[in-house]
């Protein structure tokens, strides 16, 4: 008998979303059915081009076909992406941008800005449109990062007539610092408004266009930035980065908890632990644990959040931030492997995060 669209479908039904807990057709996952003969054609739309169970997702649709429909068929599996999104419709500003989300820290020197940077870049290097804000007003450090200290944006005229900021582009980022705008040797002495405005400015009156993930460098603590950002953006969610050290986990935690708040309640998509043990080059086997062991796991597990990766103290991963080629832009490298893992499951929790919980909306403080 000859293979019907009808066939394909039903037997594609029976295949899950592992993350969604619901089948591909139910989640209209499936274009393009085509049929000729014995050779089966389709396409696969990903929530995300990072999505980390792709291989696993082709191999059940193979399986599928070939058990309900024909053991003898040729099938191909197209496995393309469209970024999910959970903006409310009435959500104005940013309207290009699917995602927001803001990466944070209970206290600074955890390497907030180092994983931004290179997960940033990861995501990129998976044909994700990613954008970066570098809100950390008196501490940029994206401009370095990137190697693009000396990088000056340009302001040209939209087309409402509006004066816009072009971003500097680097890695596949669209990026804006504070930086670009003040000499990298002078120190940036701002009071709350201050800083506020200038991150309502890099939201508002910046050309970033259409993008799958604006990352937010948020400064460390929990200050007018932070409400600042949630009253004027929706933004999807929140990470946490931390170290294992008590001291780190326990801001770490207040991090977290504003985030919670219920005038607030953005999202935690998870907990990043950095600097989690220190492997020295020569004892490759050998983990010592410098800051404590087992911190971030624990206050994922406390406030039943995902704990989406461990990044080690690498040698490599500062010299690379310092001399801005992020550790990411080296394939293959042990530490380019733990970014890639790390954005694979960022892009997963906001993809379950789109699909099960509330939709997007700003934030409006009542005194």
């Amino acid at each position: 008998m000859a293979i019907t669209k009808e066939d394909v479908l039903k037997a594609l039904s029976y295949v899950e979303e592992p993350d969604l807990g619901k089948d591909l057709v139910t989640l209209n996952m499936i274009e393009d059915v085509h049929i000729d003969g014995k050779t089966v054609s389709f396409s696969v739309i990903l929530t995300t081009p990072a999505c980390p169970l792709k291989e696993l997702i082709h191999n059940a649709c193979v399986r599928a076909i070939h058990t309900m429909v024909d053991k003898e068929a040729e099938v191909k599996v197209n496995l393309t992406s469209r970024v999910t999104t959970a903006r409310a419709a009435n959500s104005t500003v940013l309207q290009g941008v699917k995602n927001i989300i803001a990466i944070a820290s209970g206290k600074g020197g955890v390497g907030k800005s180092t994983v931004t940077a290179n997960l940033a870049i990861a995501l990129a290097r998976t044909g994700a449109r990613v954008g970066l804000v570098d809100a950390d007003i008196s501490g940029p450090s994206m401009p370095l990062m990137f190697g693009v200290e000396d990088a000056r944006p340009h302001v040209f005229q939209g087309p409402d007539g509006r004066n816009l900021i072009q971003p500097i582009e680097k890695f596949g980022v669209k990026l804006m610092s504070i930086g670009f705008l003040a000499p990298s040797d002078n120190a940036i002495v701002w009071r709350g408004p201050m800083a506020s405005s200038a991150l309502k400015q890099f939201i508002t009156e910046v050309s970033w266009g259409e993008l799958d993930y604006l990352l937010i460098d948020m400064p460390p603590g929990t200050s007018d930035i932070h409400l600042t950002l949630v009253q004027t953006v929706p933004v999807t969610g929140a990470l946490i980065v931390t170290t294992p050290q008590k001291v780190a986990l326990a801001d770490a935690q207040k991090g977290l908890q504003m985030f919670r708040q219920p005038q607030i309640n953005v999202p935690v998509l998870g907990i990043v632990e950095n600097m989690a043990w220190f492997t020295p080059a020569e004892l490759p086997d050998n983990r010592y644990f410098i800051f404590g062991e087992g911190g971030g796991k624990a206050l994922a597990e406390k406030h039943e959040v995902a704990l989406l990766g461990q990044i080690p103290l690498v040698q490599s991963i500062r010299e690379n931030g310092d001399a801005g080629t992020p550790a990411i832009t080296e394939p293959g490298t042990p530490a380019a492997v733990l970014f890639e893992h790390l954005a694979e499951e960022l892009a997963r929790q906001v993809s379950i995060r789109n699909a099960v919980a509330p939709r997007t909306q700003v934030v409006e403080m009542k005194s």
